[in-house]
């Protein structure tokens, strides 16, 4: 068990107990998808055991959301469509009209649905009630906030939001490489995307290109903007930055591990090792980033 990608969330009076979140997780499992359905989603077992819906280790809590999607990608439904359309033609003598096309077309939907194939999906969450964070395994926004909607949806009471920084990542990151001191505890890495503020799609990636100060100054003179810096904490965790102040390609360093004897001992050993480092790196990035804005 260890996140790849962070989306941060707030989250403010968190008062349940792990056998208390378990029974409002009950109420919304994982149910297959009918036949009908396009999508399907639920609350699964987040670890090793097949029947608990929350890991807890201590005050620390892990969660997991599943999904079920049927594939059945718009050509096939257009195909299907087409064929309808032409034996409709042929049986009335005309050409189907655009209104007639539409009702065909939805016909064509319902009647492939339930042979579609499915796809099965599963997303953590980690849970601290104590410094107030939930944190979302996803490198996709969408995706987070469906998981933070659907945890809404079972924790009606729940209080929960992106977090904002004074500074925005892409002018501190910016600033950084234009010769701003950065916090002790980062240092910075080489992979880098400039992005110009007039016009998103120009933009200018380095990958393990260390920058000289040259060429930081010319992205910078002509109006570009870092939306994107690989960075290093403490040398413990490498990770990229983005824009939206999402954490990608989360990486734990030369840190040494104990070999665990069982599979449940080496998730159990992943969820704290990874939860210690998180509780000390999200508080130093949001302070590197001007502090939180609290609304």
């Amino acid at each position: 068990m260890w996140f790849k990608n962070l989306q941060i969330y707030r989250i403010t009076d968190w008062k349940l107990t792990p056998e208390e979140l378990e029974e409002l997780l009950a109420r919304r499992t994982l149910q297959a998808c009918l036949s009908m359905e396009m999508q399907s989603l639920g609350w699964i077992p987040p670890g090793m055991e097949e029947t608990r819906l929350v890991y807890a280790r201590g005050q620390q809590m892990l969660i997991a959301l599943g999904s079920e999607k049927k594939l059945l990608p718009s050509s096939v439904v257009n195909q299907r469509a087409k064929e309808r359309a032409l034996e409709m033609e042929a049986q009335q003598g005309y050409p189907v009209g655009r209104r007639q096309m539409k009702e065909i077309k939805e016909a064509a939907l319902y009647e492939l649905l339930p042979r579609a194939f499915v796809v099965r999906q599963k997303s953590h969450a980690w849970i601290d009630p104590i410094d107030g964070w939930i944190i979302i395994d996803s490198s996709n926004i969408a995706k987070a906030d469906t998981f933070a909607e659907t945890l809404l949806k079972t924790i009606p009471t729940l209080l929960l939001k992106r977090i904002k920084t004074t500074l925005t990542p892409a002018s501190a990151m910016t600033r950084w490489l234009s010769g701003d001191e950065l916090p002790h505890a980062f240092t910075i890495d080489s992979d880098s995307v400039f992005r110009s503020r007039e016009d998103k799609k120009v933009s200018v990636s380095y990958q393990r290109h260390p920058l000289d100060s040259d060429e930081i100054t010319k992205h910078v003179r002509a109006g570009k903007e870092v939306t994107k810096q690989a960075m290093v904490w403490e040398n413990n965790l490498s990770f990229v930055l983005d824009e939206n102040l999402q954490i990608k390609r989360l990486t734990l360093l030369d840190i040494e591990k104990e070999p665990a004897e069982s599979a449940e001992e080496q998730f159990d050993s992943n969820f704290f090792l990874m939860t210690e480092q998180l509780k000390q790196l999200l508080p130093d990035l949001i302070d590197a980033l001007g502090g939180e804005v609290v609304e």
